[in-house]
């Protein structure tokens, strides 16, 4: 197994692809892209240096990003070539299993036997891909969100068959790359897009229903919890906010709507063995000491303050 990863190929090099390739080179990785032709993989990688430069001139790189990237940046005419003695293989194909399977079978025909095998899928679990390629214990998913290069966090997902030796040597990777990464069971749609796809479907219920327009969801969504989202899970936002008080909130909603939005027993046996959050020391996250408190309602000001100080300073998004 693989200790270190060095070198890198990416499969498929668009907007999701190119970015996670951009990301691995500005880093320090050797990084090959290929795409559905040799041509396709050079004009991907003539905009991705285009796109880096961009990036600097904003600001949003950091001086001297582009030449790095260009330096270990290069474009193969092939995923064979493209694999080819590479530590790490990134499939970022289109979400459709039957593409993925033609070419995660090509890959792990190419690639070296011991080089770790990852796809960006975004749903589809590791069970459902895994048959596509040789040696699967050697495969998971290492799912970057978009935009690839400014978006911190990457979700991990093992296999059954995968071998648990080689997630800290890909978490090692992503920590260099300056990604954070989080290990989740193999389920569809993960945990990601598990909760994304709730709060999307929730939202356009209340829409359908008539209670606010998607302007107006968008606007509370960003505005008030999703602003706390920046910087807290809802685990951590549920232990400020008061888990009794959110047991009692449950039961209004559970009143209205029914199973779907009864009270969690998780929540419920929480208040019931006494841990209502930080306000008596014990929640969900942990237990907290009275200096622990202070120090974080003390970041948690500061914390917002500042981003609702980076949102005047940005203005409206263009769309709104």
């Amino acid at each position: 197994m693989i200790e270190r990863i060095q070198t890198v190929a990416v499969i498929g090099a668009g907007y999701m692809g190119g970015g996670i390739a951009q990301s691995l080179a500005s880093a320090g990785f050797a990084v090959t892209i290929a795409d559905v032709s040799a041509e396709a993989s050079r004009a991907q990688l003539e905009r991705l240096l285009t796109e880096s430069q961009q990036f600097e001139d904003q600001g949003l790189f950091a001086q001297g990003s582009t030449e790095t990237v260009r330096t270990n940046l290069r474009a193969a005419d092939t995923i064979e070539e493209a694999v080819a003695g590479v530590d790490f293989v990134e499939e970022a194909v289109t979400e459709i299993v039957a593409v993925k399977h033609e070419v995660l079978r090509r890959v792990s025909a190419a690639a070296r036997g011991d080089a770790i095998i990852g796809s960006n899928t975004s749903t589809i679990p590791v069970r459902v891909l895994e048959s596509a390629v040789e040696h699967p214990e050697r495969f998971l998913t290492v799912h970057w969100s978009n935009p690839a290069p400014f978006i911190p966090g990457v979700e991990l997902v093992a296999g059954e068959q995968t071998d648990r030796a080689l997630i800290p040597v890909v978490k090692e990777m992503l920590a260099r790359a300056g990604r954070s990464s989080a290990l989740v069971a193999d389920v569809p749609g993960f945990v990601l897009n598990r909760l994304q796809y709730v709060l999307l479907k929730e939202a356009m219920s209340i829409v359908e229903e008539g209670i606010a327009t998607p302007e107006d969801v968008d606007t509370i969504v960003s505005s008030t919890f999703g602003f706390r989202l920046a910087f807290f899970g809802p685990f951590a936002i549920a232990d400020m906010a008061g888990l009794d008080v959110y047991a009692n909130g449950f039961r209004t909603l559970g009143e209205e709507f029914g199973p779907r939005l009864a009270t969690p027993k998780m929540l419920e046996d929480a208040v019931k063995a006494g841990r209502h959050g930080t306000k008596n020391g014990a929640g969900l996250t942990g237990n907290f000491a009275p200096e622990q408190v202070e120090a974080l309602v003390a970041y948690r000001s500061e914390a917002y303050s500042r981003l609702a100080q980076l949102v005047r300073e940005l203005g409206p998004s263009p769309i709104h």
